[in-house]
């Protein structure tokens, strides 16, 4: 059986602990890879990490356990998600964003194993029984299709103190930051206020690659990858320095290279 991994987010460090030992009580074989002390780190280290389960507190700095888990909605793979906290009134909320339960602070451990039955019945579900359901869900509803949209073929984007009109064939990589997403160019980087999320939806997804949460890379612009002393796969660009982190959630793209 494969090993189950974890990331429990809490802005409490006792309370993280507190779970962790807990969850050693009545699941020994789970592993907690990761712990976050808000929204933005547990974004950041469920990308990194690809935890099967996520653990999130509902009321942390930053974002909150419902945002986090509607932004992973979006993702490739997304964990998942059990929900705690010490208010009960968030139950609604928390389920209508998929959680596989929701865990009252502290969580005794008879209850816990209820969470823990459910999360099991969930991992480890036969592929087919859960294309089964997909297939059933589509059948009751399935909206018209939509025709796609051309790709996006010109950025209108800040440089200094002026606004530069970019073809998409100059971009090397997109990077997000806080409230921009930086568009790096063979003549140097513009920003735009288009967040990755929404730019990925207008990219032809043969000729820009998502390989981060925070980074897509132009296809063309890839020479090839390597391993890092800590064990990450990084991108190795042509013609530049610098090399772009690989998430776990996307090493899948380089299994041919």
């Amino acid at each position: 059986m494969n090993t189950i991994r974890a990331l429990i987010a809490d802005d409490e460090a006792h309370l993280r602990d507190y779970l962790e030992s807990q969850l050693k009580t009545v699941w020994p074989e789970l592993r907690v890879v990761a712990h976050a002390a808000n929204g933005l780190e547990a974004l950041r280290l469920i990308d990194e990490e690809a935890p099967d389960v996520a653990f999130l507190d509902i009321r942390m700095p930053g974002l909150t356990g419902l945002d986090v888990a509607a932004r992973l909605a979006s993702g490739p793979k997304p964990p998942l998600i059990v929900f705690v906290t010490a208010y009960d009134q968030y139950a609604v909320e928390a389920f209508e964003q998929s959680a596989v339960d929701y865990l009252l602070k502290p969580a005794s451990l008879e209850r816990l194993e209820k969470t823990v039955a459910k999360l099991k019945t969930r991992t480890t579900a036969a592929p087919a029984a859960s294309l089964q359901a997909l297939l059933a869900q589509l059948a009751v509803a399935t909206p018209a299709p939509v025709p796609a949209a051309a790709p996006l073929q010109w950025i209108r984007a800040a440089q200094g103190d002026q606004t530069r009109l970019i073809s998409i064939d100059e971009v090397i990589y997109f990077q997000s930051n806080d409230k921009y997403t930086s568009v790096f160019l063979a003549d140097g980087e513009s920003l735009i206020r288009t967040p990755l999320s929404k730019l990925r939806e207008q990219l032809d997804e043969q000729k820009f690659w998502q390989i981060h949460r925070s980074v897509i890379v132009a296809a063309r612009h890839v020479a090839g990858t390597r391993q890092d002393f800590r064990g990450r796969l990084m991108v190795q660009l042509k013609g530049r320095p610098e090399q772009l982190v690989v998430s776990r959630n996307y090493v899948d793209l380089f299994r041919q290279m």
